[in-house]
């Protein structure tokens, strides 16, 4: 980072000092040119110079510099045909608009293009002659050593590397510079590279499409490998920061150069080796994959779906080289496809060359014939001698391969953007204005604002960093049953689109690694179905977790869901706890098997409660029924069936006015039963207390006053229910704490003062007429019925006592039956104790039944 933000001020400092040395140097006011030279490889003359830096070779000699002289040359090897293809895209363009009436009318366009040599250094080398032209002595001018630029763009280089130094080194002199294939992220910094410009999309958006595009197939756990480059490291930092954002676990990420030695690359291959992802993701140029396939193959690893990036995806000599189908089936991204009308025609027709540089040409023919000129130094008795009649289209090779037509076009575009920049600048209509001074930063301001539709009707322009707008073919490599790899378009990607209409898959079939027709499975672990939810392995990347089932009440709905959502009180988790079902509600119903006993119960007991009336009625003038006074045991029958009947209101779902009417009508009908009770054990005591000498207690307690006994007692207890109505009435009730699925439908008391204040003023009554009763048990038991009263009373405390326990430990629906059960049972001991003995007598003891018998005295019988 350092050293290239120093580049700029050590270059201008040391042009500073070659420009003094030359200007005392000199006689005259000139300025001399250090060092040797830089030829073009290939050159045409025009009006408006261009320059080209592409990379004819793409390796160089090993050299041992002494420095005890100047370093010799860098010798170029290793010809190279896509750097050939380049070049004549920029030719054809540049005849293009020379023979166009359109574009710059009278003004021809030249080049000079350099061979980089696939050198950093040397392409900064030959940048800078473009920059100041190979003159030895400049001519002079109004201020000394200065002039315009030899050339007014430069189109290059290929990859992001070299691009990087040259723009960094030509940035000072705003030179424009158009790559057509550098797309590192890096270089749309404006504030480090000034004057760069590209007709091929930035890596930020390539990189983000890689991750899109994996987050569609479902990669949750890949592996990812780049070039040790600007290229590499650059586009796959982006990937991987976006992959993370999408929820993708890059299990490794490694780098490496195809000059790495053995055993860095040996260290690369155990790497792979260890992991558990079967997606390879890659930043890599061709030559580096091609030192990869062959460790792969060496290796034996096979079953790697590969995902790739332009550099690679789409080229068909990678296909060619990858003999052992070692990436069969790789996916990835490339430029769109072009068709140039004329280009191809253009470019196989190599003979112009000879005229621009007979040396490269010379060896060009060599290479591609496999053959040897006579004149050649390099001459050899094994090889065919070279005619120069050979024919171009008759031979198969990556240099008559046309799938990098995409990126000659951008060779095309990034000629035609400078054309247009100068057709603006001069001001051409039928003609160009010549006395316009151009100015490389001129030329550069009006790229940057340019916007135009080539011939094919594509439309070029650039946004403010310099790049066009990113579009991308998704391209699957299909074996052929000859052999052959198959470029299939299977989708598109375009940033430009909404983000969830960015990627798009056409209704094409796509082949996977080992020709599998599925799609292959890489995760780190398996997806967690509905109903469970993902718990992160500790110290695992957070694509590594466990699935665990959600809690009962808790459901998850979707595949690899984080946590499990609580259910609504009213639902609960079905068995597979991915969704929420509706409670059962519940309730005392009279279909309940418990429901439907004390319905009969209830019933039977209101029966013969019913039946004990009808006999007392039939039987009313008999002595048994008079001296047990009949009007109270006609009412006390009557408020008993109502307790029996009362109980049928705790029973079915529980509703506003069933809530307010269970409660109040057994704390009345129960406090009008007792009152009868009390009432009858009352008169037992004052018809003693009468039989005294001189006792006129009866007539202090007669019918009327019995009456109005029961009559106060009844009407406290009406005034205590509507006081509760009134002010805090029941009301119905979903109980959810009762049970975790189902809900209670219950009676909430509204006030439980009301509520214990009924139950109290019960439970007063019955204790005073028990009291009452246990008084008079000593009584003739043929006179009185004070003992019986006792033992129901008894039965009565022991039942409403013993129910408060059980009540509250009741869950559900059980505590109403218990609370039923209680009045039933009450009920049925006071029926039973006060009025089985009288029937007894009454319908099997008729005999008894006489005045006689009431009246007789005998020896008191206790308890």
């Amino acid at each position: 980072m350092m050293s290239t933000q120093m580049w700029p001020e050590k270059g201008w400092a040391l042009l500073q000092l070659l420009l003094v040395a030359s200007h005392f140097q000199a006689n005259n006011q000139v300025c001399v040119r250090r060092g040797n030279p830089e030829k073009p490889q290939l050159y045409k003359y025009g009006d408006i110079m261009l320059g080209g830096i592409f990379s004819f070779h793409s390796r160089w000699k090993d050299r041992q510099d002494t420095y005890m002289h100047e370093p010799l040359h860098l010798q170029c090897t290793s010809l190279n045909f896509r750097g050939f293809q380049y070049a004549q895209a920029m030719l054809f363009a540049i005849e293009e608009i020379n023979n166009s009436t359109d574009m710059l009318p009278g003004i021809s366009l030249g080049c000079k293009i350099y061979d980089a040599c696939a050198s950093i250094a040397r392409g900064v080398r030959v940048a800078l002659a473009l920059a100041n032209g190979n003159e030895v002595v400049s001519e002079p001018s109004e201020a000394p050593c200065t002039r315009i630029a030899k050339v007014q763009a430069i189109l290059g280089e290929t990859f992001s590397s070299p691009c990087m130094a040259i723009a960094t080194a030509i940035g000072p002199f705003h030179i424009p510079l158009i790559s057509h294939f550098a797309t590192c992220a890096c270089l749309s910094d404006k504030t480090k590279y000034p004057s760069f410009l590209r007709t091929i999309p930035s890596d930020y958006f390539q990189s983000r499409a890689l991750a899109q595009l994996v987050k569609y197939f479902g990669w949750t756990w890949v592996g990812a490998i780049r070039s040790n480059d600007d290229y590499g490291n650059s586009g796959m930092a982006t990937f991987t920061e976006t992959a993370q954002q999408l929820g993708i676990c890059v299990e490794y990420s490694v780098s490496f150069y195809r000059a790495d030695p053995p055993v860095k690359i040996q260290k690369l291959i155990d790497i792979i080796k260890d992991s558990t992802s079967k997606v390879i993701v890659t930043f890599l140029s061709p030559t580096e994959l091609y030192v990869l396939m062959h460790e792969f193959f060496y290796h034996n690893l096979t079953g790697y779906q590969w995902v790739g990036t332009e550099a690679w995806i789409f080229d068909s000599e990678t296909a060619a080289r990858d003999r052992h189908h070692i990436l069969d089936g790789a996916i990835g991204l490339s430029i769109p496809k072009a068709h140039v009308s004329g280009m191809r025609e253009f470019m196989l027709d190599v003979k112009p060359l000879n005229s621009s540089s007979n040396e490269l040409f010379t060896e060009f023919w060599e290479t591609f014939f496999s053959c040897k000129f006579n004149t050649s130094k390099s001459s050899s008795e094994n090889q065919r001698e070279c005619t120069g009649h050979e024919d171009v289209t008759g031979v198969q090779n990556s240099f008559t391969d046309m799938s990098l037509m995409p990126i000659f076009y951008n060779v095309y575009k990034g000629v035609y953007a400078v054309a247009h920049a100068l057709h603006n600048i001069l001001s051409c209509n039928e003609t160009c204005n010549n006395q316009v001074r151009l100015d490389p930063f001129m030329i550069f301001k009006h790229i940057r604002k340019i916007q135009f539709t080539t011939k094919e009707g594509d439309e070029v322009y650039f946004n403010e960093n310099g790049d066009p707008a990113a579009k991308y073919e998704i391209i699957n490599w299909q074996p052929t049953e000859n052999g052959i790899v198959d470029f299939v378009t299977v989708g598109l990607y375009d940033a430009s689109s909404p983000a969830d209409k960015q990627l798009s898959f056409r209704n094409t079939p796509l082949i996977w690694a080992q020709n599998s027709q599925q799609v292959p499975l890489s995760v780190c672990s398996e997806k967690c179905a509905p109903g469970t939810h993902k718990v992160l392995k500790k110290g695992k990347p957070v694509c590594c977790y466990d699935c665990f089932r959600c809690a009962e009440g808790e459901i998850s709905n979707m595949t690899d869901s984080i946590t499990c959502v609580q259910c609504p009180p009213e639902f609960w988790s079905n068995e597979r706890r991915d969704a929420c079902v509706k409670k059962e509600a519940e309730f005392l119903s009279y279909k309940d098997i418990i429901g439907s006993l004390l319905t009969a119960a209830s019933l039977c007991g209101a029966c013969m409660t019913t039946f004990v009336a009808l006999i007392f009625f039939k039987f009313r003038q008999t002595p048994v029924v008079r001296a047990n006074n009949s009007e109270l045991s006609f009412l006390l029958l009557f408020s008993l069936t109502l307790c029996f009947l009362c109980s049928l209101t705790f029973m079915g779902r529980p509703s506003e006015w069933s809530c307010m009417l269970r409660h109040t009508a057994f704390g009345i009908t129960f406090v009008l039963c007792i009152s009868c009770v009390l009432g009858k054990t009352i008169v037992v005591l004052m018809a003693f207390r009468a039989t005294l000498p001189g006792s006129d207690v009866m007539k202090w307690f007669g019918p009327a006053q019995q009456k109005l006994c029961v009559l106060g007692f009844t009407l406290i207890q009406v005034i205590i229910c509507i006081l509760w109505l009134t002010i805090s009435p029941p009301f119905p009730f979903k109980n959810f704490k009762v049970s975790k699925d189902k809900i209670i439908l219950e009676c909430a008391l509204g006030s439980a003062v009301g509520f214990w204040a009924v139950l109290g003023y019960i439970g007063l009554l019955a204790m005073l007429c028990f009291s009452l009763a246990f008084l008079a048990r000593k009584l003739p038991d043929n006179f009185n019925e004070a003992k019986f009263i006792t033992f129901s009373m008894l039965i009565f405390c022991a039942v409403w006592i013993t129910f408060i326990p059980a009540y509250v430990s009741s869950p559900g629906k059980f505590s109403v039956a218990v609370e039923i059960f209680a009045i039933l049972a009450s009920s049925f001991g006071l029926l039973i104790c006060i009025f089985t003995p009288k029937c007894y007598i009454i319908l099997l003891k008729p005999e008894k039944n006489t005045k006689k018998n009431m009246m007789g005295k005998g020896a008191p019988k206790s308890l």
